[in-house]
């Protein structure tokens, strides 16, 4: 059998059914084996880049590998933010490059290149992927092909690459291990003793004040059911990290609300009052703890986690348990059933906490000229019911959907995290929708994030795709503006001295996908109604916002995470 044709079949067994490219001869043969071969949908993008984000998206949503193609030298160096984005965020991904013939191939030499476009795209890989190989033996295709399927799915999720020179994916490869196999990847980590289980009960026993922290590892090990389970149990309360956004839906009365660097105000307050931690698939960085991890330090803290470097890494004198959370779950539900361990809600601290949401509401936290976005934000999602998913980008938008989206039990809010990558949101829908069976998904972007990857609009029109797409324009790179008035005096060089953006109604009319342009209060119902007319149609709805607008609440840097501006200043320089 010619080797790409077993690829191609091999990613089908595997139950892949679309891949994401950008076409390039050292690809032709992969492409050309997955249309002869197989049903799977080739989706074709417009950078890979692009194809990449698209291929992270599906991966979170379906939790088996998203897979992504591109040719090599630039195809594939275009990859590696999507391949770094899927790495900190932990997304199954399996990314395929094509390489030069291995004779084109500079191995030892002492030059830079001998084979157009030859690049060592494996060693850049390498400390943002979870494995990355080089197929120079076509007999190694299926064994490594196995291996990465086990790799990216197995413990913390991750990208996988493979790089396969042409002539290698060209030639005839024996067939018989063409074998779909047991796809259950869960990693099993060392059972937890019996006292750390009674240690944790007893803990949520006694605490006056006790919280839930969930992450994205609740989603990436597929663990929502079990964490329903577990929360219905011990009725405590739950405080989310950015990623953990749609663990919880927004009206369980056990919501605390999004914490962090712009969460909400008194989800961070609560935080600073609690006595009692439980980390579940979220790693204490910066951004959600603040500088001051001392304050962090101050309440007793249990921190689950299949990765144990990530335990006390930043914030110490955490209980460790270093277990998946599939087998946590399962033995915590065992060990209290066992033990006929029964828990009890705090109904005075669920009071305080709703008496905190009543003193400092999302929505009032900014009185700008115009629109509010928290406000839009909170109206866009009452009306979006019909959205299987948000797909946010990198920037002001992004806390301002973080802190006043509305999200329900079905709603999933996929964002780049721990990459931060502008251009995320636009490609990430056209995956999140393709691996939905084109449901619904709404896009909210900035205008600096917009023109990343906006020629993505016309791969949204081709493929048909009901993708609304919110662009929030301030006509300035907001986040970063909002910094220069805290540390540089204002100097707006970048973000509004040199910087601009177009129209963008009039850009996504040219591509063919229908918009509308709001800019007052008077006008957000009326567009908000419009967007959803047709929900099976794409429609982008441009929202003006005044280009002063700041993100608040935010904590007020090198102080604890309950300071928050603007009523209280920064004493140090933002490093993150």
């Amino acid at each position: 059998m010619k080797a790409s044709d077993f690829i191609a079949l091999f990613l089908e067994k595997k139950g892949i059914k679309h891949v994401f490219e950008l076409s390039g001869g050292m690809i032709t043969h992969l492409l050309d084996s997955l249309n002869q071969n197989t049903k799977i949908k080739i989706v074709t993008m417009h950078h890979e880049q692009s194809a990449s984000f698209a291929a992270d998206a599906s991966g979170r949503i379906l939790n088996i590998p998203g897979v992504a193609l591109a040719t090599s030298g630039p195809g594939a160096t275009n990859l590696l933010t999507g391949i770094g984005n899927a790495y900190f965020d932990s997304v199954p991904t399996i990314f395929i490059t094509g390489q030069v013939n291995r004779h084109e191939q500079k191995k030892n030499k002492k030059i830079r290149q001998l084979g157009f476009q030859e690049t060592n795209i494996v060693a850049m890989a390498e400390h943002i992927t979870k494995a990355s190989f080089l197929i120079n033996d076509p007999s190694d295709i299926p064994q490594i092909f196995e291996k990465a399927f086990r790799i990216a799915c197995e413990g913390r999720p991750g990208p996988v690459l493979i790089d396969i020179p042409m002539d290698v994916q060209r030639s005839d490869i024996n067939d018989e291990t063409l074998i779909s196999k047991d796809d259950n990847f869960a990693q099993i980590l060392n059972s937890i003793p019996e006292n750390k289980l009674e240690k944790l009960t007893k803990a949520i026993k006694a605490a006056k004040k006790p919280l839930i922290l969930v992450g994205r590892g609740i989603r990436a090990s597929g663990c929502k059911d079990d964490f329903d389970l577990f929360l219905k149990r011990v009725q405590v309360p739950v405080i989310t990290s950015l990623l953990g956004l749609d663990v919880i839906k927004f009206d369980d009365k056990l919501r605390v609300g999004f914490i962090g660097s712009y969460g909400n105000r008194w989800a961070n307050i609560a935080f600073g009052e609690s006595d009692l931690v439980i980390v579940l698939g979220s790693r204490l960085d910066i951004r959600q703890t603040g500088a001051d991890t001392k304050f962090i330090e101050k309440r007793k803290i249990f921190h689950i986690d299949c990765v144990k470097a990530e335990i006390n890494n930043r914030v110490k004198g955490c209980i460790p348990i270093h277990l998946d959370l599939k087998s946590f779950f399962n033995r915590f539900d065992s060990y209290t059933e066992k033990n006929n361990i029964q828990f009890k809600l705090s109904s005075s601290w669920l009071t305080q906490i709703n008496k905190l949401k009543l003193k400092w509401p999302d929505t009032k936290e900014l009185s700008p000229v115009g629109i509010n976005p928290n406000l839009f934000i909170k109206s866009l999602s009452e009306i979006s019911s019909k959205a299987y998913a948000y797909t946010v980008d990198v920037g002001s938008h992004q806390m301002w959907a973080a802190q006043s989206l509305r999200l329900k039990s079905n709603q999933l809010f996929l964002t780049s995290a721990g990459m931060g990558a502008m251009g995320y949101s636009l490609p990430a829908a056209i995956g999140a929708s393709i691996a939905a069976k084109n449901k619904p998904v709404v896009v909210i972007v900035g205008d600096g994030s917009m023109q990343l990857n906006i020629q993505e609009l016309q791969t949204i029109v081709r493929n048909k795709l009901p993708i609304k797409i919110i662009v929030m324009n301030n006509q300035t790179l907001g986040m970063i503006r909002q910094f220069q008035d805290s540390y540089f005096e204002s100097r707006y060089q970048s973000t509004y001295w040199g910087y601009d953006a177009p129209d963008f109604q009039k850009i996504s009319t040219a591509y063919g996908v229908d918009a509308m342009t709001i800019s007052a209060p008077q006008e957000v119902e009326q567009g908000l109604n419009w967007l959803w007319e047709n929900e099976n149609e794409p429609q982008l709805l441009q929202v003006m916002i005044d280009e002063h607008t700041n993100t608040y609440p935010k904590i007020a840097f090198g102080r604890p995470i309950t300071d928050m501006e603007p009523f209280v200043k920064p004493i140090e320089m933002e490093g993150t």
